[in-house]
């Protein structure tokens, strides 16, 4: 199945990729601003300490810069194509830590709390929910993480996966089934 690579992009950021393709600076620069956080969250989200996602972050779009002119001719989406970037990236960068669960108290916080206790709370149920994501597999978390935390559509997920659709929904349901009972198993052993 084909996809537009334009699907999903506003028309200013599909010039912007037009430009950028042929080296234009300034555009990648506009590019790296509409989706440095979008990336960097993503990537924050797999390895969990601030300093190795934004190295990895950095990473990610200087390998795109250094392969932008290929990009025209993938059939995705630039965000799913910077997506793509990133999770190899992070699989390169478990491969080289030989540590697959690297979970530290730090956590993004979206805003100031009304009240601290709250925030104790939502920053506790973050990392829970964080922790159980990375006990499922390589797919299955970056199924979750690119359709709930990313917003991403599901032909978007199958075209930064190489899959069908119709795998990455079975996918998800299977990944939610595996997250209902590790959050469970959790719940009882408290």
């Amino acid at each position: 199945m084909y996809h537009n690579p334009s699907e999903g992009q506003t028309s200013d950021e599909v010039m912007l990729v037009q430009r950028a393709v042929g080296h234009d600076a300034e555009a990648f620069g506009r590019l790296y601003d509409m989706h440095v956080d979008r990336v960097y969250r993503h990537i924050y989200y797999r390895v969990g300490n601030e300093q190795d996602a934004e190295d990895l972050t950095q990473q990610v779009f200087f390998k795109a810069w250094q392969a932008i002119h290929r990009y025209k001719k993938t059939a995705s989406p630039f965000a799913a194509w910077l997506m793509t970037i990133s999770h190899n990236l992070v699989v390169d960068f478990y491969r080289t830590q030989k540590d697959k669960v690297h979970l530290e108290a730090e956590v993004l916080a979206d805003g100031p709390a009304s009240r601290p206790e709250r925030a104790a709370e939502a920053s506790f149920e973050q990392q829970r929910l964080r922790s159980a994501i990375l006990q499922l597999g390589g797919d299955e978390q970056q199924v979750v993480i690119l359709r709930f935390i990313e917003g991403f559509e599901f032909a978007e997920i199958a075209s930064v996966l190489g899959k069908k659709e119709g795998n990455v929904r079975v996918i998800l349901h299977r990944a939610l089934v595996k997250l209902r009972n590790i959050l469970e198993k959790e719940k009882t052993q408290s």
